[in-house]
């Protein structure tokens, strides 16, 4: 069955590259681009009982992606093949298979452009309609159906879509329907761009048609539950010289699902964001308030999977080992969260500048429960929050300081120090508060033109979970080809153990190659607030990619 609808998705493919190619032909200086990747990550397996990662069935565990573009002056053409009959650890057990899931062909001509197939599109910040694609979480949810984008004038943006969406190897039974206009007054008002500014209004409506499904309160008692689910979204920005201004707003309709426990309940979300850069100075104050704002294609459905619109965390995303330990996964069923930040760069030959210049910046996020006020359970309203109180939990909070400064011509200094407070029950169901100091340093030394030296030194302090933990990190580039990578990072608070990698890598044009041996640890892995649980691991690591 499975290579019959390889075959046929195949066979559905060829006539709209032909009419890519055909139309290549037929029109008179014309270039055709053809471009690619391919990505192949894989792991040997061992069994480590010290560290359980538990018993493995396959010998070699690969997530292999290619993918092929086609551009022309009037039509483009894409599709990728991805080979996941053996995924690597930490992916649900629907996400394994292989065959052609993403294809797509566009037309474009003038101020339209019209897509058939599998699209990835958003509206505003993400509030009410996210598609994309992250294959370090194994996300793609795109939409596979029509686009229609139109600009009838100078300032004027039209998009209109209606699809489904992927989940793994199949597509949820759901519609999802949605417009969107954006408007540049800037365009029409000619003192706005005589003064640098520039402002856009937005605003988006998506409908989701889901048909019934028999989700019982008790033995006896079926929910009713609605056939259409609506959401809209507006959003101004503005933009004059150093200044950004960015407000948003966005609602839907009663949606009961797995995630708010079937509650017949309106969702909202509210944003705020201003900032302001300039040459040595830069500053960023943001706030949102969410409440019953989780959207999927399949209420029943739990996971990372099926999400139709995307809620950003306001917290930091730290790339350092240890100051990732602990990632803030956004809250579905609602939240306060800030976020400030301050940077400052110390002017050279001054005090605190010194002979090459100092660059400081100070970056706060607060994240809070919102406040609720509990209705009788019997009548599935769910809950009351007045909007501007908090609730009694807090379920993350990021203070770090981090300085960056040039020692010499060739040796450059980083230094973080960081403050969490991170609610483990709050984000992975039990585990309490814990409270962290975490301290890093970073050297970068050029040895010469083609050899560099970089060196990370860190340490977590924490009375609570598995106690403190050490890292420690050492990477050789020979340009422009090799970098050899050592690391170990170490639990010596509870459990005295050892997780090291050590990886070679080769680059040569658009070709990457890495191979190592790797002990990785259980945790989280997340991006933009979206988090996966990925098992312990060790093995024989080898990754490969080509761009072209």
């Amino acid at each position: 069955m499975r290579d019959c609808l390889l075959k046929l998705t195949i066979g559905a493919l060829c006539p709209f590259f032909a009419m890519a190619v055909g139309a290549q032909e037929t029109a008179q200086q014309q270039k055709v681009v053809l471009s690619g990747s391919i990505q192949s990550d894989l792991l040997v397996p061992q069994e480590d009982n010290e560290i359980g990662t538990g018993r493995y069935d396959d010998k070699v565990l690969a997530n292999t992606y290619a993918e092929l573009q086609l551009q022309s002056r009037y039509i483009d053409a894409g599709a990728r093949f991805e080979y996941l009959d053996h995924p690597l650890p930490g992916f649900e057990s629907d996400f394994a298979g292989w065959g052609v899931p993403h294809f797509y062909v566009k037309g474009h001509l003038r101020n339209v452009e019209v897509m058939l197939g599998d699209c990835y599109e958003q509206f505003g910040s993400g509030f009410i309609l996210r598609t994309y694609e992250e294959r370090s979480l194994g996300i793609d949810n795109a939409l596979r159906g029509a686009r229609v984008v139109y600009k009838p004038a100078s300032g004027i943006t039209l998009k209109a879509l209606s699809g489904r969406q992927r989940r793994y190897w199949n597509h949820n039974h759901a519609w999802v329907s949605g417009a969107e206009v954006e408007l540049g007054v800037e365009q029409w008002i000619p003192r706005l761009r005589e003064a640098d500014a520039y402002l856009t209004l937005s605003a988006s409506f998506v409908n989701k048609n889901e048909d019934d499904e028999d989700i019982m309160v008790d033995g006896t008692h079926r929910l009713n539950l609605p056939r259409n689910v609506n959401a809209f979204d507006v959003q101004a920005r503005f933009q004059q010289g150093c200044w950004s201004l960015l407000a948003e707003y966005a609602q839907k309709t009663q949606d009961p699902s797995y995630d708010n426990g079937y509650i017949y309940r309106r969702g909202y979300v509210a944003m705020l964001s201003a900032s302001y850069s300039k040459r040595g100075v830069s500053a960023l104050l943001q706030a949102k308030r969410s409440d019953n704002m989780s959207s999927r294609s399949r209420r029943s459905m739990a996971g990372v999977s099926s999400f139709v619109n995307h809620l950003p965390a306001f917290t930091m995303e730290h790339t350092y080992a240890l100051a990732a330990l602990y990632p803030y996964a956004t809250h579905p069923q609602g939240e306060w969260a800030y976020q400030a930040e301050l940077g400052y760069t110390f002017r050279r030959h001054t005090l605190l500048g010194g002979r090459y210049g100092t660059n400081v910046k100070l970056n706060f996020s607060h994240v809070h429960a919102i406040s609720r006020n509990e209705h009788d359970a019997a009548t599935r309203d769910g809950y009351g929050s007045a909007f501007w109180r908090w609730g009694s939990e807090r379920y993350y909070q990021d203070l770090n300081v981090q300085v960056d400064k040039k020692l010499s011509p060739a040796f450059k200094l980083h230094l973080m120090y960081m403050n969490q407070f991170y609610n483990k029950t709050a984000v992975e169901g039990e585990g309490g508060m814990i409270h962290s100091n975490i301290f890093v340093a970073e050297g970068k030394y050029r040895i010469s033109r083609r050899v560099a030296l970089r060196a990370e030194a860190q340490y977590l302090t924490t009375g609570e979970d598995d106690g403190d933990w050490a890292y420690a990190l050492c990477e050789l580039s020979l340009h422009p080809h090799w970098m050899l990578t050592l690391s170990d990072m170490y639990n010596c608070g509870a459990t005295d153990t050892h997780y090291y990698q050590g990886l070679l890598t080769f680059s040569s044009g658009g070709h990457r190659l890495q191979a190592g041996y790797v002990r990785t640890r259980s945790g989280y892995n997340c991006s933009g607030g979206v988090c996966r649980w990925v098992p312990a691991s060790k093995g024989v690591s080898i990754s490969y990619s080509y761009n072209f």
